[in-house]
């Protein structure tokens, strides 16, 4: 169907990929996607990305009456508040989202930081684990908080942004109701993966530069041909924490786009095997290289790996990774 110059801003001007595109865009937005948006250059927006140019997204007007009690604390003087956490963050610097020991994580500067203005422990878990060096434009959070004192959301998201370091960025933060689980009650997410034809002085940690010719053609429709259950055994690497983790995946959408020297592929489901986003885009990548064929990609679809086609070792690097959205 062609490319879309929309795909290719929405990335570039949450990235401030200004030198990518110079041109404006405006698209209206889904609904059900976690993204609030921020001022963009350029006013762009997105279609598939719930937008709001200038401003955050803050419900409740007091938490006292709009922070929701769980029923088994009705008897405690502090209210076990939940709330709904939207963010993003240049992962670079970081050993991963999930909290580690001995490591800098994102959850783990996310605690630390709020724990410290609440003077409250907090049960804090997001809708996607991303990796090392993987960055998310809208990563989904849950916070549960017995609070101390009451706190006004905008205070909150004030003060927070004020102490959490330069690349990380709360969004928005909303009451939520006592059951809600960022990632149990979503029902899909989206990835972004961006490759640069060309070096930018820029965005070196957000793209893979290839510097050799690759056939956007033959990779667009690889990327068709994803989407639909499949097997992704030959995509996945074993995960020790989810040993009995089923490889078949039901991916909702991929598709490849461009604009001028900028490569995005988006992709959809409902849930990730490990690296398999990025071993997916380091595989199309060798096609579009023509380093394998495309028979040796519908047999690495049909779950029939083959020793010479060395998939692990063509995984694509985390630079290039943005969780892009989380719809619920």
């Amino acid at each position: 169907r062609g490319y879309a110059l929309r795909f290719a801003t929405v990335a570039c001007h949450r990235l401030r990929l200004a030198p990518f595109i110079q041109q404006d865009s405006a698209h209206a937005g889904h609904t059900g996607a976690a993204n609030p948006g921020r001022g963009w250059p350029f006013q762009a927006r997105h279609a598939g990305l719930h937008s709001r140019l200038g401003e955050s997204i803050l419900i409740g007007s007091s938490v006292a009456g709009d922070l929701l009690r769980s029923p088994q604390d009705l008897g405690d003087n502090r209210s076990l508040s939940t709330w709904k956490i939207t963010l993003e963050y240049d992962g670079t610097n970081y050993s991963g989202w999930q909290e580690q020991n001995n490591a800098r994580t994102i959850v783990g500067v996310l605690k630390d930081t709020v724990e410290e203005i609440l003077s409250a422990p907090v049960d804090f878990q997001g809708a996607g684990r991303t990796d090392a060096g993987v960055h998310a434009l809208a990563q989904v959070a849950h916070m549960r908080v017995k609070m101390k004192r009451t706190i006004h959301p905008e205070q909150l998201l004030r003060q927070w942004n004020n102490d959490l370091p330069a690349d990380i960025a709360i969004l928005s933060i909303e009451a939520a109701g006592p059951r809600f689980h960022a990632r149990h009650d979503a029902s899909a997410r989206s990835y972004v993966y961006q490759i640069s034809q060309r070096k930018n002085a820029f965005s070196k940690r957000h793209v893979w530069w290839i510097k050799e010719p690759l056939d956007t053609r033959v990779m667009a429709e690889a990327a068709t041909k994803i989407a639909g259950r499949h097997d992704f055994t030959c995509f996945r690497a074993l995960d020790p924490s989810k040993p009995d983790d089923s490889p078949i995946v039901v991916v909702e959408l991929c598709e490849l786009e461009q604009h001028h020297d900028l490569i995005l592929i988006r992709i959809e489901a409902s849930h990730f095997l490990w690296r398999m986003v990025r071993r997916i885009v380091g595989v199309l990548v060798r096609l579009g290289k023509g380093e394998i064929t495309m028979v040796d990609f519908d047999q690495l679809l049909n779950a029939e790996c083959d020793p010479r086609l060395k998939v692990s070792e063509w995984t694509a690097p985390a630079a290039g990774l943005f969780l892009e959205r989380v719809r619920y």
